[in-house]
């Protein structure tokens, strides 16, 4: 893509003209101009994988980084899209459904594995499993702390 086309597909996702996508803007400008229908959290995941500053926006540079790979990482979001969904089934429900506050906690773990058929488990031994992958040492797992489970 051509530093002019970025730019001006740059702008036209940018809607409020602060020079910064957000995963709103995103979703919007992906639905409005590309005729792809993304829900909040894809879109929310989307920016997550392209935002190198961690602002929870995409700057230009970001955002022509995104576009020039759109192509080449549909496996990648396949599969962010495949772990947002297992990490949604096993995550304490938020009011917000937000996916910076949804985590998986011992207790939501327990629920899930139990609902799966899985051996009961105690809160301490769940526990423990999250013990193993919370980056963060918040006693839950993030999304991201999940990804890395899940790629290990």
């Amino acid at each position: 893509m051509l530093v002019t086309e970025a730019s001006s597909v740059f702008t036209a996702f940018d809607k409020d003209g602060d020079g910064k996508v957000s995963a709103s803007e995103l979703r919007c400008g992906l639905e409005s101009i590309l005729g792809e229908d993304v829900s909040e959290e894809d879109a929310a995941a989307i920016l997550a994988a392209a935002d190198g500053d961690g602002d929870g926006l995409l700057n230009q540079e970001e955002f022509s980084k995104l576009a020039a790979g759109a192509h080449e990482n549909d496996d990648d979001v396949a599969k962010r899209r495949c772990l947002m969904e297992a990490f949604g089934m096993y995550a304490a429900s938020s009011s917000t459904e937000d996916m910076a506050t949804t985590m998986i906690t011992p207790a939501s773990l327990r629920r899930t594995l139990s609902r799966l058929g899985s051996h009961e488990m105690g809160v301490e031994e769940c526990r423990a499993m999250i013990c193993r992958f919370d980056l963060d040492g918040d006693g839950a797992l993030s999304f991201d702390e999940f990804r890395v489970m899940m790629m290990a």
